[in-house]
């Protein structure tokens, strides 16, 4: 799976959850994005961290040309199969599998709190032409509302030291970044509406509930089920994100290593 951290492992086991229960984004989310980077055809665009491509399939329905990079065998198994046609390679951010200069804009969509952002910036700018830009997705959860904050609760106490949408410790290094400008944020409220299995798919799907075995994934399990029985209303429990788009234009400045004493 190449360099990524130990918990990530628990997405091999939870490709098929990840796709059946994670949200996708929404329209509004999706043209602020495809907008800022010009997606559309004759561009080229890396996915890095795709996933099962869940961002990956709205790029390609505007007539870009995308490669996918992700370092999960079982993630991009599931990319390939509702993407026939889409080059997906074994990769991470920190050591792209592409050549310099080689697509318009790279992208990360539910991905960069998992990056080393130190490492990987240089080298998301290193394959992007000049000119292109770098484009930065997340849902976050809304943990005002009941329904996030229970699912919330739940899993705390298994999270342990897995990398979290809520650090946003990779915001001040993108911001101090000589490699791209500072980020125009779009901010798009909506709703994921899940039935029983959907959530149950929704949250086996997490990293380090993947990773869970005998009793404790069983409580886990249960309590998905206590949470849609509590607040499902017509047979589904309604999931509330803010979808946040980052779009950064690449730097043409280049930083010069330090000259060992």
């Amino acid at each position: 799976m190449g360099e990524v951290h130990p918990t990530a492992r628990g997405f091999e086991q939870a490709a098929r959850d990840y796709e059946r229960g994670r949200p996708g984004y929404p329209p509004a989310a999706i043209e602020a994005l495809a907008a800022a980077l010009s997606v559309g055809p004759g561009r080229r665009i890396a996915d890095v961290g795709a996933g099962t491509g869940k961002l990956t399939r709205e790029l390609v329905g505007r007539g870009a040309e995308v490669v996918a990079v992700e370092p999960a065998a079982a993630m991009r198994a599931e990319l390939e199969r509702s993407l026939p046609g889409v080059e997906v390679l074994a990769g991470t951010a920190e050591a792209l599998p592409l050549r310099d200069a080689v697509v318009d804009a790279c992208v990360a969509a539910q991905a960069f709190h998992w990056f080393d952002a130190p490492r990987a910036l240089p080298e998301l700018h290193r394959v992007t032409r000049p000119g292109g830009g770098l484009g930065i997705v997340f849902n976050r959860r809304d943990l005002t509302t009941p329904e996030q904050a229970a699912v919330d609760e739940l899993l705390a106490g298994d999270r342990g030291d897995t990398p979290t949408w809520a650090n946003d410790d990779w915001l001040e290094t993108l911001a101090g970044s000589p490699w791209f400008a500072p980020a125009e944020l779009h901010r798009v409220p909506w709703v994921q509406h899940l039935d029983a299995d959907g959530l149950r798919s929704r949250v086996r799907s997490v990293s380090f509930v993947a990773t869970l075995t005998g009793a404790a994934r069983q409580r886990v399990l249960d309590g998905v089920d206590a949470i849609f029985a509590m607040h499902a209303r017509a047979g589904v429990v309604s999931l509330h994100y803010l979808a946040e788009v980052r779009v950064a234009s690449r730097l043409d400045a280049t930083v010069t290593p330090p000259v060992e004493p």
